[in-house]
């Protein structure tokens, strides 16, 4: 017997996030965290287009946006003068922009959510260690009243660079760290530069780079979290007792900061009203594996890199995007044998190319030597994360149009439906815990064609036991006289010009937001397959 379905160790952003999927979806868990009291560190603080689409079918998109600030750009400056300047412009078809918020706000509103579902953070509790079997976990919790056993289905490890549940599985964690030690502190500047863009200020001799100062704008007034190199007086001389991210040493004061503004700052100015500093040290480093047996890891305790272009948090969130689902489907017994096992293949190709870029833009720039500025803002939104290669994911040997499956699965907006007044987006009927299929039908379709359909809907819901919402998809000229399916009308083209859809053509998308399955036209074999990549068989009596 379990004492709980999910034990979820760390509750920053991404244990969180990991809570809030699989709470929404039923999952019994335990959330608990080794701080009594959450922390006031703005040390996160970019929030990537792609996980706002996250946090909008988490049911925390207004809230997040409420505490944030637009992040509109950036400006480089080379010995004082403008080098470069970056405009963070996404093309239409991207719903969200970039934003910037304290990590503790972001926290904060996930523990809200969780708590309005009925789930709320073990402070002050420790995981000293665990053992697992076939059928479970046992681990052991050190809190305020004593040590205890507990007993969970499934481990998830959501704790940190310094994560006891990666030492304990005994993954390697391949890397190294920059010789560098830097400082951060979170001040307020009073100077002319233009709203929401960040700084990026260096000083170069012969063309190389020996002083550098970053300022990433916060919400408040002229409020910035600033970066730069530690001072030799706070420097640690035993450089690896500096956390990745935050240490325990002596913190920065207003006058080391002030220091490197008089050098480096593009124009005059002070800093002051400083919340919280820190020095901290970039290290680059990977698990082997994200799970051994009914454990996993996600977030920083799987991947640590350089905060160049706020990829930690933003990738840590999607891993547990990515598993929470898939766990989702195990606790409930009816997930596929190996749809587990396809949270490593996916997510750790991510974390390798992520680890392996932020560490080159560290040293280089984001986008330095590139020609193409929108695939970089793109890559950067992380919007081409794709699976194509997961062992979970099929197109038909019939036709594959564009998104292929493994892909992010794009918006669409001018949408309608009946009893709704205005046009709506794809994305707002994907905010529900299950697949998704979208059957597309043009000006083509007749009354055999809608039966077609129908008739594998029908079958693939058998495969899926029902987890699986459906809608029937048309271009505006297509006549459809009865259908037992929910009809979105495709007023503007504008799903089948982002889709390429043609007539017959279907896409399977997942929990996750990614296309599972696409083909043109369907084939009801190969949808079937697929679906029985992710679902057990069921159970006959």
């Amino acid at each position: 017997m379990v004492d709980t379905e999910v034990l979820i160790v760390g509750a920053g952003p991404v244990g969180s996030a990991a809570a809030v999927e699989l709470v929404r979806r039923g999952v019994r868990c335990r959330i608990v965290d080794a701080l009594a009291s959450p922390p006031r560190y703005a040390k996160a603080v970019g929030i990537q287009p792609r996980t706002l689409e996250l946090f909008e079918a988490m049911g925390v998109l207004r809230e997040i946006l409420d505490a944030s600030i637009r992040l509109r750009g950036q400006i480089v400056y080379v010995n004082g003068v403008e080098a470069d300047r970056l405009e963070l412009s996404l093309p239409p078809d991207v719903p969200f922009g970039f934003i910037g918020i304290p990590q503790y706000e972001t926290e904060r509103i996930l523990w809200q959510r969780l708590a309005s579902m009925g789930t709320r953070i073990e402070r002050g509790v420790t995981l000293t260690g665990f053992t697992q079997d076939d059928d479970g976990v046992e681990a052991t919790l050190r809190g305020p009243d004593g040590e205890h056993t507990v007993r969970t289905r499934y481990l998830v490890g959501c704790d940190g660079a310094h994560s006891t549940v990666r030492k304990t599985l005994g993954l390697n964690f391949e890397g190294a760290a920059f010789t560098e030690q830097y400082m951060l502190g979170d001040v307020e500047l009073d100077w002319s530069q233009p709203r929401g863009y960040g700084v990026r200020a260096m000083h170069r001799t012969d063309g190389v780079t020996d002083d550098v100062l970053v300022c990433i704008p916060l919400p408040g007034h002229r409020r910035y979290r600033v970066s730069m190199r530690v001072p030799p007086e706070l420097e640690i001389a035993d450089g690896d007792k500096v956390a990745h991210g935050i240490s325990s040493g002596p913190a920065p004061e207003l006058s080391h900061i002030q220091a490197v503004l008089d050098r480096l700052a593009p124009e005059p100015t002070t800093a002051s009203r400083m919340r919280w500093s820190s020095v901290f040290r970039i290290s680059h480093r990977i698990v082997d594996s994200y799970s051994r047996g009914r454990v996993f890891v996600a977030g920083d305790a799987a991947h640590i890199h350089p905060p160049t272009g706020a990829q930690g948090m933003n990738t840590g969130i999607q891993d547990a995007h990515n598993l929470a689902w898939k766990l989702a489907l195990a606790v409930a017994g009816v997930a596929a044998p190996d749809l587990l096992a396809s949270y490593d293949a996916e997510r750790r190709p991510v974390g390798e190319e992520v680890v392996g870029r932020t560490v080159r833009h560290a040293r280089e720039g984001i986008g330095a030597g590139e020609t193409d500025p929108v695939q970089v803002l793109r890559r950067e939104a992380q919007l081409l994360i794709d699976y194509r290669d997961s062992p979970v994911v099929a197109e038909s040997a019939a036709g594959a149009p564009a998104p292929s499956a493994g892909s992010r699965a794009p918006d669409a907006t001018g949408l309608t439906r009946a009893a709704v007044t205005d046009p709506f987006r794809l994305f707002t009927l994907l905010t529900g815990p299950d697949h998704t299929v979208l059957a597309y039908v043009d000006g083509t379709c007749d009354a055999t064609a809608i039966d077609t359909v129908e008739a594998w809907v029908e079958r693939i819901r058998t495969v899926t036991g029902g987890r699986l919402d459906t809608y029937l998809v048309a271009a505006p000229d297509a006549v459809i006289a009865q259908t037992t399916l929910p009809i979105i009308r495709d007023r503007d083209g504008d799903f089948a010009r982002r889709y390429h859809a043609g007539p017959g053509a279907v896409y399977v998308v997942r929990p996750d937001g990614y296309l599972g399955y696409a083909a043109c036209p369907v084939s009801s074999d190969d949808v079937t397959h697929h679906l029985e990549t992710i679902f057990a068989p069921l159970r006959t009596a």
